[in-house]
């Protein structure tokens, strides 16, 4: 069954299946495993990278909590988190090799020059790259690339939809937060 859904190149929104209309989680109840996940992390791709639609570059960067976290530095975050684990982890190149900051501290970090449709664009690069890497390995495959040792893609697929949820409830909270005209004390 799973060949017959073969992934399309749509790389904004949720994921588009050949033949059918796109597809959210809650339209996959049936489908595999693999086609279920891929569901998940698309619909949340989405989801996150939307936090910044219709803001301005300085609001993209507000601080409003204690923490450096910024809705363009959890994009910034997210696109980071999706190398390590697609490129590094499942691609065996190393952060340096991939010119990666090497801890999630790091990754927060925005530059003078980054800006929404900068780190938009880094963004998408990374989600497309993404399935790239992962377009011809079964969920089973283990994989050996990440520096605390080897897991299967399906390990991987949860981590990441892990952190992609877990991030957009951070994205929510922020954006309402700027949408109120918000600002941390």
């Amino acid at each position: 069954m799973a060949s017959a859904y073969r992934r399309l190149g749509n790389t904004r929104g949720m994921g588009m299946i050949e033949g059918r209309t796109p597809m959210g989680s809650f339209e996959v109840l049936l489908e595999d495993d693999r086609i279920q996940l891929e569901a998940f992390i698309e619909e949340y791709r989405s989801a996150v990278e939307s936090a910044l639609d219709g803001l301005t570059d300085e609001q993209a960067r507000r601080r409003l909590v204690p923490s450096a976290t910024t809705l363009v530095g959890l994009l910034k975050h997210v696109t980071w988190m999706q190398r390590v684990w697609f490129e590094e982890c499942v691609g065996g190149r190393t952060r340096v090799e991939l010119g990666l900051v090497q801890t999630p501290e790091q990754s927060f970090q925005v530059a003078d020059d980054d800006t929404i449709a900068s780190i938009k664009a880094d963004y998408r690069q990374a989600c497309a790259t993404a399935r790239t890497a992962v377009a011809d390995l079964p969920l089973n495959a283990v994989v050996t690339g990440h520096r605390s040792g080897p897991r299967t893609l399906h390990w991987v697929y949860l981590q990441v939809l892990r952190e992609l949820a877990h991030h957009c409830g951070h994205a929510d909270i922020l954006r309402e937060q700027i949408l109120a005209g918000w600002k941390y004390r």
